[in-house]
């Protein structure tokens, strides 16, 4: 049995064992809407673009003749290979009338399309749980690791700062004298406002709630002890975990970044000599003095609401203060200050050595020695008050 279809782009017949097919026309884009109405010849049947009916059943040899194509472009020659697969290269091997430029591009379309990746799937999913479960595990494996990598730093800074404190000649005095400045007397007037605000409001909440006990005079023992022990230390290592561990990575990385510590290595120089101490050192010369300035400021604040709002004159002030808190207070809140100090610059120093070269590294980084700065400074602050606590100091 012999069936035949015609159209303008495929004619068709078939002896009941070959599929006979000429393909002509123009098989450009301006006729793909068209050429979408061929089902592949995958698919076993080919229908009558008009009735719809079964034509023919592709199941025996197949002959394909190109010679009728009058145009062509690349996306015809997709929808040629999308119509009959491989049997399309198998005829263009036969071809000899169709002109040489045709046959390479449907060759090149070919080509492009195998090599073109499938679409992944889209993956399902995830178990909520897991999912939280796996970031948990992630984000403490992240913090150990970094945990260990700054107890490696201080080792090694601890190292570096024993080998030099006997060789004078390594010393850097210039650079150590320059970054107290910028640490230190740069931020004094920052340090000073806030502790002054800060102690102004302690005093003014202090007196509020003390008032109706008919104890405002201790309002005093209040501000005094709060800002020699805890407020002074712990605000001014946070203005400087935010200030100055940022300004020590920026500027490290900004240096790695531009490769001029692998320059300084060729030289024959060590970066941690010449760009790490001499920051550790500033700085613990900067917080204590700024940890002074910071109490006298609070105190003032303090005592400045006391002359306002409860008429207790600054000699009456200072007669009480010196009458009720020891000195020791005044010394606990200035033991801390250093170790605050050599953590603060040794997390924005490391935070700068890890810069990857790019200014979106630096930022990370950058972000990251602040976070950093100011969790290590609360968490040391809460033990050591746990500690001086417990120790009856």
């Amino acid at each position: 049995m012999t069936s035949t279809a015609f159209n303008e782009f495929l004619k068709w017949h078939s002896d009941g064992q070959t599929l006979y097919i000429q393909v002509a026309g123009s098989w450009t884009l301006d006729h793909y809407e068209k050429l979408l109405k061929f089902p592949k010849l995958e698919q076993g049947q080919w229908p009558d673009t008009a009735s719809g009916a079964p034509v023919s059943n592709v199941a025996g040899l197949i002959e394909i003749d190109l010679s009728g194509i009058r145009a062509l472009d690349t996306a015809g020659a997709q929808r040629l290979y999308e119509l009959f697969g491989a049997k399309l290269e198998a005829a263009l091997d036969l071809q000899q009338s169709l002109p040489a430029e045709r046959v390479a591009l449907i060759r090149t379309v070919v080509n492009a399309i195998k090599q073109t990746p499938e679409p992944k799937r889209a993956a399902e999913p995830p178990n909520p749980l897991i999912e939280i479960l796996g970031r948990m595990g992630a984000s403490i494996t992240e913090t150990g690791k970094q945990t260990w990598l700054l107890l490696g730093f201080i080792g090694l800074t601890l190292q570096s700062l024993a080998q030099n404190v006997f060789k004078p000649n390594r010393w850097r005095p210039t650079s150590v004298v320059w970054h107290i400045e910028q640490t230190a007397f740069n931020a004094v007037p920052i340090i000073a406002l806030l502790t002054f605000m800060v102690g102004a409001v302690v005093a003014f909440l202090g007196a509020t709630i003390l008032k109706g006990f008919g104890a405002s005079v201790y309002t005093i023992n209040l501000v005094a002890f709060s800002f020699l022990r805890e407020f002074a230390v712990l605000l001014t290592a946070i203005l400087m975990a935010g200030r100055t561990a940022s300004a020590f990575t920026a500027q490290i990385g900004s240096m790695k970044s531009n490769e001029e510590l692998d320059a300084l290595r060729m030289t024959g120089l060590n970066p941690i000599e010449l760009l790490v101490l001499p920051r550790i050192l500033a700085l613990l010369v900067a917080l204590p003095l700024l940890t002074f300035v910071g109490m006298v400021s609070g105190i003032a604040g303090g005592m400045m609401v006391c002359a306002l709002s409860l008429d207790i004159s600054p000699s009456m002030f200072f007669n009480i203060m010196n009458r009720d808190i020891d000195l020791r207070h005044f010394v606990l809140g200035m033991v801390k200050a250093p170790f605050f100090a050599y953590l603060i610059a040794i997390i924005g120093c490391l935070e700068g050595l890890k810069v990857k070269g790019s200014a979106q590294s630096i930022g990370e980084h950058t972000t990251s020695a602040v976070v950093q700065s100011i969790f290590v400074v609360i968490l040391v602050d809460a033990l050591a008050a746990i500690f001086f606590m417990e120790m009856g100091w």
